[in-house]
């Protein structure tokens, strides 16, 4: 069997060190923020072309203080996407405020920054679009309308550690960038976390303190030293995982070049991480089914667009109101993709991706 996704591999590599990361926190018995968090979050800031980190309890609390620490509260409305981890319209909500969907381009399905104008109203105090499966969303014209309408953009980076327009990185393209430590994520700790990049220190000033008991309704969202430890590990190899996922990425796009799978699309001057390697193909689920059968997992990121969850029902959507996002619901199927596979797993799994199709 081809797991979907394996994470012992990157553990056993790094054992060592990370060992000798946690036993330097053991050491110093400071379990919570201190100079573990502090060293991480200076190196995190840096690799993001940030001004400066701020070191949260998860990637839904990263949004959550960021959307708070920007102003956004009781009766704003915040644009977002349809197709994302509930997070991102769970976290909007939680501050108080209405999430405003905007369909996605059909070739990254990131937020399309057409929808905008239709989408705004004097309510509208924020924008968030999200980095969706490695690939930054289009920033240059969703910061521009923005910045004409005095609204902040918060970017949703949580699948994106790495990812640019333009050679800037992601989590510096708006006013905060929110990064997930989610174990699965291209940086992951070995638990729950989460971060605020910020490129302006007025901003880092009122995000921070959010985190403590005292700023945020008696809520806590600090970063845990052992969880930062083990990220400042892992941040030394990032770059060379994110080329190794690119490898794999480039071999996956040659070996299904001529297949009826439409593969990911990088556009020019991007660069896509490769979180997720996701094709669309017609059949979603009789295809997944026949790999599963071949001995591939797979996954599907994501099967329900937001604005047609039971949870988010209160807010009026249908059926048909986003289409491009509706139909890549159906289609999306996320193939394994790790580091360290080797090529002979990529091509088994486009093999087996091939046969299901044939099967029709």
């Amino acid at each position: 069997m081809i797991r979907f996704r394996d994470l012992r591999p990157q553990h056993r590599e790094l054992r060592d060190e990370i060992r000798e990361a946690l036993d330097r926190v053991l050491e110093s018995g400071i379990f919570a923020l201190g100079p573990e968090v502090a060293a991480f979050e200076e190196a995190f800031a840096a690799y993001c072309g940030a001004t400066s980190a701020i070191g949260v309890a998860s990637g839904t609390r990263a949004l959550e203080l960021a959307l708070t620490g920007l102003g956004v509260g009781e009766g704003d409305e915040v644009i977002t996407v349809p197709n994302s981890f509930v997070a991102t319209a769970a976290a909007i909500r939680s501050v108080g405020a209405r999430p405003v969907f905007v369909d996605v381009e059909p070739g990254t399905l990131t937020l399309d920054a057409r929808g905008l104008a239709a989408a705004c109203s004097d309510r509208t105090r924020a924008v968030l679009p999200v980095h969706l499966y490695g690939h930054p969303a289009s920033m240059e014209p969703i910061v521009a309308f923005a910045r004409e309408r005095g609204l902040a953009v918060i970017e949703d980076a949580a699948q994106a550690h790495g990812a640019r327009e333009g050679g800037r990185p992601v989590g510096s393209l708006g006013d905060a960038g929110c990064f997930s430590f989610y174990p699965t994520k291209n940086l992951g700790a070995i638990g729950e976390a989460g971060a605020i990049t910020v490129c302006d220190l007025e901003r880092d000033a009122a995000i921070r303190p959010l985190r403590e008991w005292q700023g945020s309704a008696g809520n806590n969202a600090r970063m845990d030293a052992l969880q930062a430890a083990v990220l400042g590990v892992k941040l030394r190899h990032l770059e060379a995982w994110t080329e190794a996922r690119r490898a794999r990425a480039a071999h996956y796009n040659q070996l299904l070049a001529d297949s009826p799978a439409c593969t990911p699309l990088e556009r020019e001057g991007f660069r896509h991480v490769y979180h997720l390697y996701v094709v669309r193909v017609e059949g979603r689920d009789a295809v997944a089914k026949a790999m599963a059968e071949s001995g591939v997992e797979t996954g599907i990121h994501y099967p329900r667009p937001l604005h047609l969850d039971p949870r988010f029902a209160d807010l009026g959507y249908t059926e048909g109101d986003f289409p491009v996002a509706e139909a890549a619901a159906r289609e999306v199927l996320s193939l394994p993709l790790d580091p360290a596979h080797s090529e002979a797993t990529t091509e088994a799994v486009a093999s087996a991706l091939l046969r299901a199709l044939a099967r029709g």
